[in-house]
């Protein structure tokens, strides 16, 4: 996966040379104690029978949610950083906006924590600027709008990746009690994916109707977001649904059948791309 091209472009010379406005600039880029876990558990699955997991491969299970813990400890650290860091427009709605998603990411690193009690996995040494070829955080002094159209990207791409990778894994978790709380979470990265979308649209300029819906589209990334993020959006042109081919099997198009489905992804792609992010 050449998705490293993805932080290249955002720190190039020329691309700084070549970004005159806002809009361009913008454009540019595509632990808790034991009781308090127990509460974190909703209601039914704290009470769901030990023997619920008896007839599964509680390897794969496992996996599944380690896997969801990961995804979820990059996105929580990585919006409480961005809150911290000063880059988002104070009081503005982006703002805003963040610090509901954070409390959400928050909860579910607590929550599959509660889930996995022994088997959770630590919180991987993250680095959101992937060896210095990157500034989120205008830490390195690339810039308050670049820097600021880095935080929108990246949110884009993880949880863009957090969606598919959730539904990925869902056969894994078949038959154990962490399957609908799975979905629960699942349902809400999607509003986040959706609702970032729609951020970059407003910040971007860009009619939304027309460039930046809160759907996917085929396998588009959308305006702004590089080519080596493909990886996150391939096989989302799939049209075929239960073996049929619903564009020959209705009146609507390949674009309206692509935007009525969301694809999967499978745990080797998600884990390459926070893999991306991760020092240890």
């Amino acid at each position: 996966m050449e998705i490293i091209k993805f932080l290249e472009a955002f720190t190039s010379d020329n691309l700084l040379a070549r970004t005159s406005s806002r809009r361009a600039v913008f454009g540019t880029f595509g632990t808790l104690g034991k009781k308090a876990a127990l509460a974190a558990i909703p209601f039914g699955l704290a009470t769901a029978p030990s023997r619920t997991f008896a007839f599964q491969d509680q390897n794969a299970a496992i996996g599944a949610l380690q896997l969801a813990l990961t995804l979820e400890y990059l996105e929580a650290e990585f919006y409480i950083k961005a809150l911290e860091s000063g880059v988002l427009p104070s009081g503005s709605n982006a703002e805003a906006i963040y610090e509901q998603i954070s409390k959400h990411e928050t909860a579910h690193v607590d929550f599959l924590m509660a889930g996995l009690g022994d088997d959770a996995v630590d919180s991987p040494v993250f680095d959101f600027t992937a060896g210095g070829m990157f500034d989120p955080f205008n830490e390195n002094g690339t810039g308050q709008e670049v820097a600021y159209a880095q935080l929108l990207a990246l949110a884009q791409a993880f949880e863009d990746t957090g969606v598919r990778a959730y539904k990925g894994q869902a056969g894994n978790l078949m038959g154990t009690p962490f399957l609908t709380p799975a979905l629960q979470i699942h349902s809400v990265e999607a509003r986040h994916a959706s609702e970032i979308r729609r951020l970059r649209a407003r910040v971007m300029e860009m009619d939304l109707d027309q460039n930046m819906l809160g759907w996917i589209t085929l396998n588009e990334r959308g305006p702004g977001m590089p080519e080596a993020t493909q990886a996150v959006y391939d096989g989302e042109e799939n049209v075929i649904q239960g073996g049929v081919n619903l564009v020959n099997a209705t009146n609507f198009d390949n674009i309206a059948v692509s935007q009525s489905y969301d694809e999967p992804m499978d745990g080797d792609t998600a884990s390459a791309i926070a893999g991306l992010f991760i020092v240890s």
